[in-house]
């Protein structure tokens, strides 16, 4: 049988691919531009996308499980709805779901609110699934390497109460590997929820010492101010975007993103090995800039 990859050619679509094929696992990738897609030789290329109606049917057709990853987009909820019932149409009873962690606790964050959404559609329409709800993705602090490294501030809004942050390679491997858990199984596996979270917790200005301990010069923490951090992200996105960027960072300054009990431990089982670290990441950006 054949497990469907959505997002198959971003930053955690295209890992979990190749986790999928170096398992030996029959792969295949939903792109829009096959010509342009960089997909592992041996992957079958499926042309489509989640608005499009019937190149979903056929995409999805002689599918048992789906790896369905939505972009933050304006219908991000609207695809993912389309997507599910098609898959359901098609007879996919295997999913994984990339959703986000706390979406019942951001519910004023547009995209929290979406993927909250999709988890109780899911579980409304009784899916056998896993919902992998991640924190903060690590790499997302790629995009202000600049600020850090040029001006010696961390930007992000991080806050006093801390984020579980995660790299993005864990998150595409465990993804993968609750993928080949549902696809070996005999029989559709029952719904489950898995927090993906890093091994630590961390505040803006703990992050702010590590670059500080990295880059051996004082790096210091400026992201308390949220509506300075919409303007500066409306330089590079859509001011929707931007805006719902802005009401996340509220919510980690009021809220954090906090990891529940367990949850590192069960994902470093589930790994057979420790979580990557922030400091890792840090040291690895530093090494490469």
């Amino acid at each position: 049988m054949t497990i469907l990859v959505t997002g198959a050619t971003g930053n955690i679509g295209a890992q979990v691919i190749q986790h999928l094929v170096d398992s030996g696992a029959d792969v295949r990738a939903l792109v829009r531009d096959p010509a342009t897609a960089k997909i592992p030789a041996g992957v079958a290329v499926a042309t489509g996308e989640f608005l499009d109606v019937d190149s979903l049917r056929s995409a999805f057709e002689g599918v048992s499980t789906l790896f369905l990853l939505n972009a933050v987009v304006p219908d991000e909820f609207t695809q993912a709805l389309i997507a599910l019932n098609v898959a359901r149409s098609a007879g996919i009873d295997r999913i994984v779901y990339l959703s986000v962690i706390h979406p019942d606790i951001y519910v004023n964050v547009p995209h929290f609110a979406g993927k909250f959404g999709v988890e109780r559609m899911i579980e409304r329409m009784a899916f056998p699934a896993t919902i992998l709800r991640p924190a903060y993705f690590i790499q997302n602090d790629l995009t202000i390497k600049d600020a850090i490294t040029d001006y010696g501030v961390y930007p992000m809004p991080v806050g006093t109460k801390g984020l579980a942050m995660i790299d993005v390679r864990d998150i595409a491997e465990i993804a993968a590997l609750e993928l080949l858990r549902r696809e070996q199984s005999e029989q559709p596996l029952p719904l489950n929820r898995i927090n993906l979270v890093g091994p630590e917790t961390l505040t803006g200005p703990e992050i702010a010492a590590i670059w500080t301990d990295v880059l051996g010069r004082p790096i210091h923490y400026g992201g308390s101010d949220t509506q300075a951090f919409e303007q500066n992200l409306r330089q590079f996105m859509p001011a929707w975007m931007a805006y719902d960027m802005r009401l996340m960072g509220e919510r980690f300054l009021t809220d954090g993103m906090l990891p529940e009990g367990g949850d590192v431990k069960r994902l470093e089982t589930l790994l057979g090995r420790p979580l990557r670290s922030y400091r890792s990441f840090a040291s690895e950006t530093a090494a490469s800039a």
